[in-house]
């Protein structure tokens, strides 16, 4: 008995685990990247196995508080599991936003994240991701540091063609 179940322990852990590649596959989804809250249109590219791409831009032209915001992105595949991949990553963007006094700010962010993308069996085209790390913000009023610890709905969701 405890033979088989050495053997049956073995087997199981000998079994080769890939990682969800997406090589050559472009996304499209969803995206909160910015230290202001803007919902943003994602893409992301990965040009090989363990590199990719993306870039996000949000507007929001609500009357005395509009906001856009652009960001570049690149992320590397640091420890792959099956349906999962754990990642780095750094990103850079432009932001402006209307302040309270009705004057609009303008900068720059830069960023340093964390993070993972999951997949569920059956959606094998749906990625959600989460992400936790650091990150500046310099605009014309204030230079801000700040955290960053997103959860899947609030990362980003991408479908990949």
């Amino acid at each position: 008995m405890i033979q088989r179940l050495i053997v049956i322990m073995t087997i199981l852990m000998s079994a080769p685990v890939f990682a969800k590649d997406l090589t050559n596959r472009l996304g499209v989804g969803y995206s909160n990247h910015f230290s202001e809250s803007l919902p943003s249109l994602s893409v992301s590219y990965y040009n090989s196995p363990d590199m990719a791409f993306s870039a996000s831009i949000g507007v929001d032209t609500q009357e005395n508080n509009s906001k856009f915001g652009f960001m570049a992105r690149m992320k590397r595949i640091i420890f792959p599991e099956n349906n999962l991949n754990f990642y780095m990553g750094a990103g850079a963007g432009i932001l402006s936003y209307e302040n309270n006094a009705g004057t609009t700010d303008s900068g720059f962010e830069l960023n340093g994240f964390a993070g993972a993308e999951f997949f569920f069996s059956g959606l094998e085209n749906l990625g959600f991701n989460f992400e936790f790390g650091i990150g500046v913000s310099s605009v014309s009023s204030q230079v801000r540091f700040y955290t960053l610890g997103q959860s899947p709905v609030h990362a980003g969701i991408t479908f990949y063609f």
